[in-house]
């Protein structure tokens, strides 16, 4: 039976070093600085890109397929129903407690001590570890600075509080700014085209619509109306109303076709905020497909987002921790799935290896 205590051991002593470091979006240099040092004590090469640390192979094989261990080392930053130090890693009945310990520096370090546990064997893949910054508010300097800088990837492992479940398809996010004309007229001559009149008919048909195309995994996508803006005297007809549509958007559609959809029904002119947060989903005959069969892991479409939404490649999210912790006061991880959270990533991959080899031979 394989000794994992050493790893867990350490995965520990780093997360409670992370925890004492704040990292809010934007603002992780310091934790990058201290995830930058630990590699480079155990003789790692890395790359440093803006906050994003990546550390690469012992030896980079170019013929070899890639496969990335991923997971973000920003925070949100604490909210007012704290009753502990969010800074301060205090350890009771089995927990650890401390801003960002369950989403995601649980993953992160598992991932990190994953690394570790396999930097120097023999392997028929490059694994690459990146830790990135800006997850939590999807920022430009995040993994998508990385990703144009990296080998491409057969594999995305994004580290992210599971219950190490595997989410095999995530939802994505387009924000739409919606906007309707009239024209401007006195209200007590009954003059113009009332914009807000013109709009209220396109928000009764955003209340009752159904997109065609429905996810076995995730369900339906659903649009919701979130925010209405128009006028600005009350005598004055307005011209314009605009209104934002939060759209969640499952793998049965790419945000474009999701847009598409709604531009066929709506009377607005509409235009998405960005398209980069893609919803995902993990190819039916992907080799990790099997790992997770074989290992009997649980199977499951995320409605959360994470750095998932931003890799263009085949991906995964698990690790330990729960999400229903996240961003909650006095968030916190149990010491135990830690060491389990480690164990279920080496056994992944171990699998995946060893279904490779098989493939290879």
């Amino acid at each position: 039976m394989k000794d994992f205590e050493p790893y867990s051991k350490d995965a520990i002593e780093l997360l409670k070093s992370l925890i004492k470091t704040p990292s809010f979006s934007r603002e992780e240099s310091k934790t990058g600085d201290l995830i930058e040092d630990l590699f480079n004590k155990k003789g790692v090469q890395i790359q440093r890109i803006g906050n994003n640390v990546i550390a690469l192979p012992k030896v980079f094989n170019p013929s070899l397929p890639c496969i990335w261990l991923n997971s973000h080392h920003d925070t949100v930053k604490p909210n007012s129903g704290y009753t502990l130090d969010p800074f301060d890693p205090i350890v009771k009945d089995g927990k650890l407690f401390g801003l960002g310990s369950n989403d995601a520096g649980g993953a992160l370090v598992c991932l990190i001590q994953t690394f570790f546990y396999f930097y120097k064997k023999d392997l028929p893949v490059n694994l690459i570890l990146v830790a990135s910054a800006e997850e939590e508010i999807s920022g430009a300097g995040g993994i998508s600075l990385v990703i144009e800088k990296l080998p491409k990837c057969d594999l995305a492992i994004v580290g992210e509080p599971t219950l190490n479940k595997a989410a095999v398809a995530e939802k994505g996010l387009m924000v739409i700014e919606s906007t309707v004309g009239g024209k401007s007229g006195h209200a007590a001559r009954d003059e113009g085209i009332n914009a807000i009149n013109e709009a209220l008919e396109d928000l009764i048909t955003l209340k009752d619509f159904k997109f065609k195309r429905v996810s076995p995994l995730l369900g339906e996508s659903k649009a919701t109306t979130t925010i209405i803006q128009s006028g600005s005297q009350h005598n004055v007809v307005p011209d314009t109303c605009t209104y934002t549509i939060d759209v969640r958007v499952t793998d049965a559609y790419s945000l474009e076709e999701a847009l598409d959809e709604l531009r066929k029904i709506l009377k607005a002119e509409l235009k998405p905020r960005s398209i980069r947060l893609q919803p995902s989903k993990l190819p039916e005959r992907h080799l990790m497909q099997k790992v997770l069969d074989d290992l009997t892991i649980e199977k499951y479409g995320s409605p959360t987002l994470s750095d998932q939404a931003l890799i263009p490649y085949p991906s995964v999210k698990m690790g330990p921790g729960d999400s229903a912790r996240s961003h909650t006061s006095d968030e916190y991880i149990f010491l135990e799935e830690l060491e389990e959270g480690i164990k279920n990533y080496v056994r992944v991959l171990e699998t995946y290896i060893d279904l490779l080899r098989n493939t290879q031979s």
